[in-house]
C-alpha cells in the first residue's frame, strides 16, 4: 500500500544518520562512553536527541526540564541548543551515571547551563511546583511506572504553549501484548490512552526509535 509505514531496517537507520545526524565531537564521545557500560541503550537515540534539540531551537525554549538524566546524552543535545540565558534542569537519582556525562558537558561548554537535581523525580517535581517554577519544554524519560504522575506534575510546570516529549511510548512493543502486565507496561498503555483523549494537549506519537510522543499544552 502506498504510504504504508515500513519497519526501519539497519540500512535505513544508517542512511538516516549519515544524511541527518549532526553529532558534535562531545555528543559522539558521550555516546561512545555510554555504549561502553552495561546499561547502554537507556539513553535517547541520537536522532531523538537531535530532534529534541531542534524543538528547543524552534520554540526558543529558555528553560528546559528533563526527567531522567542517565548519562546526560539528551541533556547535552538540548543544552547545546539553548538560547543565550537559557537553562536546563535535569532530574536523576544515580550520580555515577550522570558523572559519565559531565566531562562531555564541560567539553561542549554547556556545563554551566545544566543543573542536576538528585533524588526521586516525583519529589523533585513536587518541590518545583511548590516553588512556582516554570519551564517552556520538558522531556520525560525516567521510571515508566510513574509516567502518568510525571505528566500531571509537568503540566503544572508549563505555561500554555509548552511542550512535553515522552520517550519509550512503544516500550519495545510490549504495549501491544495484553499478556504483559508489568507495572511499567500497564502505566505506558494507560498514559498512551490518556494522552489520546486529553483535550488539555495536542499530541503526535512518532515512530522515533522506541516511540516518542510530543504534547503541546493548549491555552
Amino acid at each position: 500500500m502506498a504510504g504504508a509505514m515500513q519497519p526501519v531496517s539497519r540500512e535505513i537507520l544508517e542512511y538516516l544518520r549519515s544524511n541527518s545526524l549532526r553529532e558534535t565531537e562531545a555528543l559522539r564521545g558521550l555516546r561512545e562512553a555510554t555504549d561502553a557500560i552495561p546499561e547502554s541503550g537507556w539513553e535517547a537515540a541520537p536522532e531523538q536527541a537531535q530532534f529534541l534539540a531542534l524543538l528547543v531551537q524552534i520554540t526558543g525554549a529558555r528553560r528546559v526540564l528533563e526527567v531522567g538524566t542517565f548519562t546526560g546524552y539528551s541533556t547535552l543535545a538540548m543544552a547545546a541548543a539553548l538560547p543565550d540565558g537559557g537553562k536546563l534542569v535535569t532530574c536523576d537519582m544515580v550520580e555515577d551515571y550522570v558523572n559519565i556525562g559531565v566531562p562531555f558537558w564541560r567539553q561542549a561548554g554547556v556545563d554551566g547551563l545544566i543543573e542536576v537535581r538528585y533524588g526521586a523525580a516525583l519529589d523533585s517535581l513536587a518541590a518545583m511546583i511548590d516553588a512556582g517554577e516554570i519551564f517552556d519544554m520538558a522531556f520525560i524519560d525516567a521510571n515508566k511506572k510513574d509516567y502518568g504522575t510525571y505528566y500531571e506534575q509537568v503540566l503544572q510546570l508549563l505555561p500554555a504553549g509548552g511542550l512535553i516529549a515522552f520517550d519509550n511510548v512503544f516500550w519495545g512493543g510490549k504495549v501491544l501484548d495484553e499478556t504483559r502486565t508489568e507495572k511499567s507496561t500497564l502505566a505506558l498503555r494507560a498514559l498512551n490512552r490518556k494522552l489520546h483523549g486529553d483535550e488539555r494537549v495536542s499530541i503526535s506519537m512518532l515512530p522515533l526509535n522506541d516511540g516518542m510522543t510530543i504534547c503541546w499544552k493548549r491555552p
